[in-house]
């Protein structure tokens, strides 16, 4: 990408969206076209061939997306199916049509086989049966994948694919209804140390092990990929690392400073028991995380504590 190229970055008012704006922006690329969901809505057709036809840009990030934690996911899974599978098919397309050069699209760790091997290799992809609880969304999104894939191979349209892990940091959604689990642990103790309270009840059985990537670097991998990778297999963008939930709790507890006892749940489901992606190929490719577990959480606790929560968005990014 050129500094003064003209790049859509849709999503943008996301978690990872807002990211990649930051190092966009950190970067110099001065050039950025940005549309929130009042003024341009990925799920209607007419709205993103307008779009597209009148704004042509030449560089997109595909980073809108209707996600959630395993309540939302459940609970949820028509909104989840119908609107991630509008804003795919109908951003990939126009994007064809109207000339960009290259677009990056991001799936998500959750979106593996609920028992694939670990860590994941990228090609685990449809390898077996995916998690219930989250089985529309993912559903959604390996046919954005795979339609970015037949674009590449049909009409010779630039396409990437990002496969990330669970994210956290500034911009996430703390909301306890609707958020992943971190932003969610970050909310519950923060607001039982305020209210002085003796306990916190953490979802299941705390056992199921998780690999968690600070927002930051998905954008800085983001952006080095963009500018250095072109071809139609995914790339896993992770740590490496992965951590028990109730050991989570425990770290999150500790940096909120919540004095407390946790009680796990077990009446609430845990999801799939291990999310750990294999990230050789990004490595091969020159990239690692650089922002550990400790302070990622720290820094993300002390925007939300200085009072920066984020507000729900209809769109925001990947990551579960």
């Amino acid at each position: 990408m050129e500094k003064q190229s003209r790049i859509f970055v849709a999503g943008h008012g996301g978690l990872a969206g807002s990211a990649i704006v930051r190092e966009l922006r950190a970067q110099g690329y001065a050039n950025l076209i940005l549309r929130s969901h009042a003024e341009l809505d990925l799920t209607r057709q007419d709205a993103v061939d307008a779009f597209f036809a009148s704004v042509r840009p030449e560089y997109v990030f595909l980073a809108a997306a209707r996600v959630g934690g395993i309540q939302a996911n459940n609970t949820r899974r028509a909104e989840f199916i119908r609107e991630n599978l509008l804003i795919q098919a109908l951003t990939i397309d126009a994007a064809y049509r109207n000339g960009t050069r290259k677009m990056l699209l991001m799936g998500s760790s959750c979106i593996y086989p609920r028992l694939a091997p670990q860590p994941m290799k990228e090609e685990y992809l449809l390898s077996g049966y995916l998690e219930q609880t989250n089985e529309p969304y993912a559903i959604a999104k390996i046919a954005g994948l795979k339609m970015a894939e037949a674009y590449r191979a049909q009409y010779g349209f630039d396409t990437i694919s990002l496969m990330p892990t669970n994210l956290y940091g500034p911009g996430d959604n703390f909301d306890l209804e609707g958020s992943h689990v971190l932003p969610g642990l970050i909310r519950k103790f923060h607001d039982a140390k305020l209210a002085g309270a003796a306990t916190v009840s953490i979802w299941g059985s705390g056992t199921p092990l998780r690999e968690f990537l600070h927002v930051d670097d998905l954008a800085g991998a983001s952006l080095f990929l963009m500018n250095n990778y072109s071809s139609p297999e995914i790339v896993n963008v992770g740590t490496g690392r992965e951590i028990a939930i109730r050991d989570l709790a425990l770290l999150i507890a500790k940096i909120v400073g919540f004095a407390g006892t946790t009680v796990q749940d077990s009446g609430k489901p845990d999801g799939a028991p291990r999310k750990l992606l294999d990230i050789s190929r990004l490595r091969n490719l020159g990239w690692e995380p650089r922002i550990g577990l400790s302070e990622g959480i720290r820094s993300t606790y002390e925007w939300y504590a200085a009072g920066h929560a984020a507000q729900s968005s209809t769109y925001v990014t990947v990551g579960r």
